[in-house]
């Protein structure tokens, strides 16, 4: 094997609640437009012939309780609160029950955007990674094992920033379910072990500023917290 030139840093690796070890994250998949009034605020329809998807680098994510700077080239920077699915094994088969399987947990997540570079490019039919494949973009709350907790449609999700309510919604309000976003999303890739996928986010997304502090839950899962700082 051929030695590297230098070191890179190593990607984040999740707390599970209670255990000793933790999930190493490898890939990071997201559903856009997941949440009809989420789309209705940013002016466009839900797609229900079929779910998209963007990506996030691996190496971008963070976790619950970080400090994020206020991130370089934009001047709208949004919060979107989000349930993660984290697979815990290869996706060969997909049947509901072999899909059920394969998920190791769940947690709750944070989808930091650059709101203008993201509507900058979609008007133009341009690739979103500009305003959501950013450093910290990605921020994970610890996993609580699918043998532990399940999702409902009565599922409470909701985020605070400085003790203020912005997003609230039930599970029940996702256009696509768990299960048939994994099933849509193995049509393109194999899916396997670390993968996670963030499932939408529901109304009330907004800016944040430096100093501002985002706090949120899902019923049953740990809550998540984040820190916006001065830019870097």
């Amino acid at each position: 094997m051929i030695p590297p030139l230098f070191d890179l840093p190593p990607n984040p690796i999740i707390p599970v609640v209670g255990m000793g070890s933790g999930f190493p994250v490898g890939r990071i998949f997201c559903v856009g437009r997941n949440y009809a009034a989420h789309a209705a605020e940013m002016g466009v329809d839900v797609d229900r012939e079929r779910p998209f998807y963007f990506t996030k680098s691996a190496s971008h994510a963070v976790l619950s309780g970080a400090e994020l700077p206020y991130p370089r080239g934009t001047e709208n920077f949004h919060h979107e609160i989000e349930l993660a699915v984290a697979l815990g094994a290869p996706l060969d088969d997909l049947t509901d029950a072999a899909i059920q399987s394969a998920i190791f947990g769940y947690c709750t997540a944070l989808d930091m955007t650059r709101r203008d570079l993201q509507l900058r490019e979609r008007q133009k039919q341009r690739p979103w990674s500009l305003g959501k494949d950013l450093e910290g973009g990605a921020v994970f709350a610890p996993i609580t094992s699918a043998a532990e907790w399940t999702p409902t449609d009565d599922t409470h999700i909701w985020l605070n920033v400085n003790g203020d309510q912005r997003q609230t919604a039930r599970l029940g309000d996702l256009v696509w379910s768990i299960t048939d976003l994994i099933r849509h999303l193995s049509g393109y890739y194999r899916l396997q072990a670390g993968d996670v996928l963030l499932t939408g986010t529901p109304a009330g997304v907004g800016p944040v500023i430096a100093g501002d502090t985002l706090t949120g839950g899902i019923n049953g899962l740990s809550d998540i917290a984040l820190t916006i700082t001065n830019s870097a």
